[in-house]
């Protein structure tokens, strides 16, 4: 019998009802009622939350849903003044200013899909230039306007988009739902959690703190490869899995019952962007017969896959998030567009891997930051959806918001492809075309003005990996061997190991379960198919696939102790590998499937062999991983791996056949076959034609159908786990997984205003391009650590320690996380790497974690100073929460990461930016002094931008910008972060 979780996912499963047909889907209902144009504005725009609620079963993204659009969400304020004036209109009834706009959408055969707001009626020729993620934009905020939260004016600047968007201006934006991962989910709903106690003791209702709008939440972040190599790694990693994080796992469940419109996606499932993708997106809703654009932000900075399907997403951090689901409007600055044409068409045997890294290195170069790149071109038609997705997944490697591809034949063949039903698509494509947001190629094309453009003709393109500590950082394959020995002389940096000559061909001997083996500087020990990145596109895991096959054929093996797995995004990638009878060549050369997740990309990569580990670690060998990956940052991959290289699935299988990074593969040969000859790389890599084949034959409709018709039915492991009934958590003290964090101990009604710094001391002192990971590791606890001391204290054994990732809802292990990373860089401490700080005032050298707590136990403020792209990579709210909790009030850096920036302003720290030119070195700081930084104490006489003077007690002083970019941003640090904010807001309404 289903157990009641079961039943709630199939209950989740009928709610996405779109067709009889397709019962699984998560699309809207088509045949949902249809109102009159009059009467549907006004109940589109009345709906309560409670009625809502009550007209809808948990979960439903579906059938009945009214438009979280549509509810009263909270007030967009920008200071007291004015949030007391808004609190005054609030309770009045705001009309839609362009109900007139309102247009039905027909069907070919008579009737109507719905209707919707029409960009075309408004007869304004400025819109046709638009480029098509800012008319995404510009529907939403027309749709949202009641001249409150979204007024004329800020429609009137989408519109002027051309002449506004260089003037940074801030307009307002209603995402149509949330995606969340575990690794960011946990953290979330602790929070969520933590906002209804908050409510409780302030004497308001907890049940205000529900998610408006659909969160889907899917568990991938978990599951590690501790068993590899075998063909029941899948099960064994699972069980393991479950035995870490059943006390998370649990508190997920919880929270997927106590909070309205939240679906849970059980763990075993797939990676989050790639189900997004296959089945989450929908592309265009239809929510009570109103047709509006799918739109989403996510807690995981490769939410931007999504826009490889036409569908505006990017990721924000969690606290953004929350405020997302709790109907917050977000508020952004208008962005630039940069145009990118690709023409041609890709050579023989180049992946579309080799295609993201070059774009990668293009954008990077040119400088996309905090802007939207839209793709365009006759070469748009050259690529699969697929393809597309893995250019938009990197998004963030190349620093920009989206990397938009709008919806064209291309996605609506894959929408059939992933099983949306032929209704589903013949509305999307009828909406799109009838709103100008749909591109057909077969027809003349309408000119559009971008900010800046960029070209690429595909032919270009030349295989490449990407590292060994950036993404950004391309090496053509042909040049990797020299770029490699480059590697080792250079001075330790982003592309220097300083190993001294004398040392380069050192060879490690040792023996691997009694088999002699050896290791030497290069050598591969990691080679991991993973991450969302590349396993959602089936050229690349079947080009994968086929050079196993070639080289098991030719009697090439990769050696024993490399450690070789492949984590598909989906169970859809199983199928089409069994399907094409390739998968027995991978499991021969131990890519056996090891689970449905991140796994060696977010760093949960397992533990080498103790042989290998032993062999770097003693030899202090320069170990290589070779990943399918997005990230390969410092300490990220694995401790032990200093080199990490970026490569296309079937790369990753030439390297591991290798065994190192140290070859030209078109000189080089990779191994002796069977026969006693050299094999070379020619020799098993497949053609283009070869891939298309197999692809051709493979990859069915019917697998995506049957895989997501199961994926709400959960598994054994999951659908066993017992939770506590009621809307309020009940809190264990003991638990080192789940803990209710300090954020709102002693919160009062009245905010605590704006506040400049007085003293502090510097905290840590930082050169350019400091990740998320660095800051807030997801990795593993390293055995000497503070927060390795608070587990063993509290009884747990150092194998049951799991990952920083994992530990995300303990705000007690998260700080002592904060700044842990083993790579990281001070130069307090004059060039020793590691965790550890100078505390200034005794001089002593600690844990950073230790520095600080000694620093707040004297009531000393602390500030932190940075380089040039401080806080890029994954986007963490952890990289802000566990700064916040260590007492630091400022980052002074050359340059923030979007996402990182937002963060910091949403947990109330100041970010500060050295004007231009300027830097710590070039104004001769050392680190050693303490700052004062002058902002007013009443948020009136602060404004987004503007200039502020800096002083030390060493005498220098200096003039920064401070990075409130918006009002909005302003009224947040008024209140002390962005949860504050809205749970007053809330309250007073």
């Amino acid at each position: 019998m289903a157990s009641a979780s079961a039943s709630a996912l199939l209950r989740a499963s009928r709610a996405r009802l779109f067709s009889p047909s397709l019962c699984s889907r998560p699309f809207p209902s088509a045949s949902s009622p249809k109102p009159s144009s009059l009467s549907f504005v006004s109940t589109y725009r009345s709906l309560s939350a409670s009625s809502a609620f009550r007209s809808t079963a948990r979960w439903s993204h579906g059938v009945g849903w009214r438009s979280p659009l549509s509810l009263r969400a909270q007030i967009r304020a920008v200071a007291p003044a004015i949030e007391r004036l808004h609190r005054k209109f609030s309770s009045m009834a705001a009309e839609n200013p362009f109900k007139e706009n309102l247009t039905s959408l027909p069907k070919p055969g008579g009737g109507e899909y719905g209707k919707y707001y029409s960009l075309p009626s408004l007869n304004d020729p400025r819109i046709d230039k638009l480029p098509y993620s800012i008319r995404i934009l510009l529907e939403s905020a027309i749709r949202n306007c009641d001249n409150f939260q979204v007024k004329k004016e800020d429609v009137e600047k989408i519109i002027d988009w051309e002449n506004s968007s260089p003037k940074q201006v801030e307009i307002p934006f209603k995402p149509a739902r949330v995606l969340l991962q575990d690794f960011t989910g946990v953290p979330a709903v602790v929070d969520l959690a933590c906002m209804r106690d908050a409510m409780n003791k302030l004497g308001s209702d907890s049940n205000k703190i529900n998610p408006l709008v659909p969160v889907d939440l899917v568990i991938d972040h978990s599951v590690q490869v501790d068993v590899a190599r075998s063909e029941n790694a899948v099960q064994a990693n699972m069980e393991l899995e479950f035995q870490r994080n059943k006390e998370r796992f649990a508190f997920l469940k919880w929270g997927s019952n106590a909070f309205q419109n939240m679906l849970v996606v059980p763990p075993g499932s797939g990676i989050v962007h790639q189900v997004n993708l296959e089945y989450l997106g929908r592309v265009v809703f239809n929510t009570s017969g109103l047709l509006y654009p799918d739109s989403v932000v996510g807690t995981d900075s490769h939410t931007t896959m999504i826009d490889g399907l036409g569908v505006a997403g990017w990721g924000v951090g969690g606290i953004e998030a929350e405020a997302a689901m709790l109907g917050q409007p977000m508020s952004m600055v208008l962005p630039g567009v940069v145009g990118f044409k690709l023409s041609g068409k890709l050579r023989n045997g180049v992946t579309a891997t080799d295609l993201v890294l070059t774009v990668t290195q293009m954008l990077r170069k040119h400088g996309v930051v905090g802007k939207f790149v839209e793709f365009y071109g006759d070469g748009m038609e050259e690529l699969s959806l697929a393809d597309r997705a893995t250019i938009a997944n990197m998004s963030p490697e190349y620093g920009a918001t989206m990397g938009f591809f709008p919806v064209d034949h291309v996605t609506l063949q894959y929408l059939k492809l992933t099983g949306r039903s032929d209704e589903t698509v013949s509305m999307i494509e009828a909406y799109l075309r009838a709103n100008k947001m749909f591109v057909d190629y077969n027809e003349p094309q309408q000119e559009r003005v971008y900010s800046s453009y960029l070209q690429l003709d595909l032919a270009d393109v030349e295989p490449c990996i990407s590292g060994p500590k950036r993404p950004h950082d391309r090496v053509p394959l042909k040049e990797m061997k020299s770029d490699w020995h480059a590697c080792l002389d250079n001075k330790v940096g982003f592309k220097g190991f300083a190993i001294p000559k004398e040392a380069q061909d050192k060879v490690a001997k040792f023996s691997f379960h009694g088999q002699p083996a050896e290791l030497k500087h290069g050598s591969v020990v990691i080679a991991a198919i993973t991450s969302c990145t590349n396993t959602s596109n089936p050229s690349v895991m079947l080009g994968a696939a086929l050079v196993a096959k070639k080289a098991c054929e030719l009697g090439l093996q990769v050696k024993p102790w490399v450690k070789t797995s492949l984590a598909p995004g989906s169970g859809v990638v199983t199928k089409y590998l069994l399907k094409s009878g390739l998968q027995p060549y991978l499991n021969q050369q131990g890519f056996n499937i090891v689970g449905y997740g991140c796994t060696t990309c977010i760093g949960n990569s397992g533990d080498l062999d103790e042989s290998v580990s032993a062999a770097i670690s003693e030899n202090d060998i320069v170990a290589a991983a070779v990943l399918s990956g997005n990230r390969n940052f410092e300490g990220r991959v694995h401790p032990l791996t200093r080199a990490n290289y970026l490569a296309s699935p079937p790369l990753v299988v030439a390297y591991a056949l290798a065994g190192t990074v140290d070859i030209d593969f078109e000189k080089d040969p990779i191994g002796k076959g069977k026969d006693g000859k050299d094999i070379y790389f020619r020799d098993i890599w497949p053609s283009t034609e070869e891939i298309a084949e197999v692809v051709q034959s493979s990859v069915l409709p019917d697998m995506f159908k049957s895989t997501y018709e199961s994926i709400t039915k959960g598994n054994p492991m999951w659908n066993q786990l017992s939770v506590p009934d009621g809307t309020l958590y009940s809190w264990d003290p003991k638990s080192t997984y789940i803990h209710e964090p300090p954020y709102f101990k002693n919160m009062t009604m009245d905010p605590p205003g704006a506040h400049g710094v007085k003293d502090a001391y510097c905290l840590l002192n930082f050169g350019d391009s400091i990740t998320t990971d660095h800051i807030s590791p997801a990795g593993s606890i390293h055995k000497d650590s503070p927060a390795a001391k608070y587990l063993i204290d509290r009884g747990v054994d150092r194998k049951d320690f799991n990952s920083y990732g994992s530990r995300r809802g303990n705000d007690e292990v998260m700080a002592r996380g904060t700044f842990a990373n083993i790579r990281l860089v001070n130069k307090l401490l004059n060039g020793e790497v590691g965790p550890k700080t100078v505390h200034i005032p005794t001089g002593e050298k600690l844990y950073v974690f230790d520095a600080a707590e000694r620093y707040k136990s004297a009531g000393q403020d602390t500030i932190v100073l940075a380089g040039a792209e401080y806080g890029s990579g994954s986007s963490r709210d952890w990289a802000a929460k566990g700064p916040m909790l260590l007492g630091v009030k400022a980052v002074i850096a050359k340059s923030f990461e979007r996402i990182h920036r937002s963060n910091l302003v949403g947990m109330g720290i100041i970010p500060l930016c050295f004007k231009a030119g300027e830097d710590a070195d070039s104004l001769g700081l050392t680190g050693h002094e303490r700052y004062s930084i002058d902002l007013p104490d009443n948020i009136s006489e602060i404004r987004p931008g503007q200039d502020v003077s800096v002083t030390t007690d060493s005498g220098k002083s200096f003039t920064c910008t401070v990075r409130f970019d918006t009002e909005v941003e302003l009224a947040y640090f008024n209140h002390g972060g962005i949860l504050p904010y809205v749970i007053r807001n809330l309250i007073k309404q």
